[in-house]
């Protein structure tokens, strides 16, 4: 059987929809649904089992001999949310439970960091699990705190030779694009609010630049499709010799100006551009540029390629976003 906690989640629901079509047919998921459309995300799957995090370990305890790998996906992760309790107990302490589950049952977890441990990049994009390296960066927001505290927290038990899962992977995802991300509202990606707007004859609308070294809409992201998200965390399931915290982005950045661009090519519509002011609030906490460095990744013999942004958007739109149902 495997696992994934936020199976129901836009990454989740997509390794969930892969892991289906490989022929997976013991598949657990642990989320929550709430009261919106997130349930579409999962209507086509077959599941083994569906379990809320209350229920978690209860179902962890009593299908222990089953059990392959988790996936832990679950988390809050919203930028914005200000209940940093609810962050840290959803994101920190359940994450560290899970660990020493793992540990103690001889299973192997692949849990999701987030490039939003880096801050404001100042201190580059490194993806080094030491102690030392990840002592260097300085999260802006309480979400990317918590994700870096439970990187900290394997970093040490590590260090320091305590027992860990047999196999272990963090993987610090950076802009990830694709289906079933609806249900995330303002923190959807780009492209799943723009293409709407430009379809509804409105112009793409883009930050200004308040910086004089980027233009306006030349503000930098390693954008990635979901699917290549998906294919490393298959890759990390086969490959079980394999442990640590690792980059998942193309290592390549590109402009939302080039997001847009292409947006509009996928929709076989002519590009206009109107550039707004980036909101104040937003300013002194803006990340221009982010780009993963896919060194480590690649080192340990993961070879496959990265969909361009180009081809990436393509997909999405012409297969989800323009299509009469655009879940997965």
């Amino acid at each position: 059987m495997i696992v994934v906690t936020g199976g129901a989640g836009f990454i989740g629901s997509n390794l969930v929809a892969t892991l289906e079509q490989q022929g997976v047919s013991a598949i657990a998921v642990c989320d929550r649904f709430g009261s919106d459309d997130k349930w579409r995300n999962l209507s086509r799957r077959e599941l083994r089992a569906l379990v809320t995090p209350e229920r978690l370990f209860e179902f962890l305890d009593s299908h222990a001999d089953q059990i392959e790998v988790i996936y832990h996906l679950g988390a809050i992760s919203s930028t914005t949310e200000t209940d940093v309790d609810l962050i840290l107990q959803n994101n920190f302490t359940l994450s560290v439970d899970l660990w020493h589950w793992c540990t103690r049952h001889y299973v192997r977890l692949v849990y999701a960091s987030s490039a939003a441990t880096y801050g404001d990049g100042s201190e580059g994009f490194d993806d080094d699990g030491s102690l030392e390296g990840l002592a260097r960066l300085q999260p802006l927001n309480a979400y990317g705190w918590s994700k870096h505290a439970f990187d900290r927290y394997v970093a040490r038990a590590v260090a320091e030779g305590a027992r860990t899962p047999p196999q272990w992977a963090g993987l610090k995802f950076f802009n990830v694009y694709g289906p079933n991300e609806y249900h995330k509202g303002e923190q959807a990606s780009v492209i799943s609010r723009l293409y709407p707007a430009i379809r509804s004859g409105q112009p793409a609308r883009l930050f200004r630049s308040h910086r004089p070294d980027y233009q306006d809409g030349g503000q930098l992201r390693d954008f990635i499709w979901v699917e290549d998200c998906v294919q490393v965390m298959l890759w990390l399931g086969e490959t079980r010799v394999v442990s640590g915290l690792f980059n998942v982005g193309t290592g390549k950045a590109r402009s939302f100006l080039d997001l847009a661009l292409a947006t509009f090519r996928a929709a076989d519509m002519e590009p206009t551009i109107e550039y707004i002011d980036m909101p104040e609030s937003l300013r002194n906490r803006y990340q221009y540029f982010t780009q993963a460095q896919m060194e480590r990744l690649r080192q340990v013999g993961y070879q496959a390629p990265f969909a361009s942004l180009e081809d990436g958007i393509d997909r999405y739109v012409r297969t989800h976003l323009a299509a009469p149902n655009p879940y997965r």
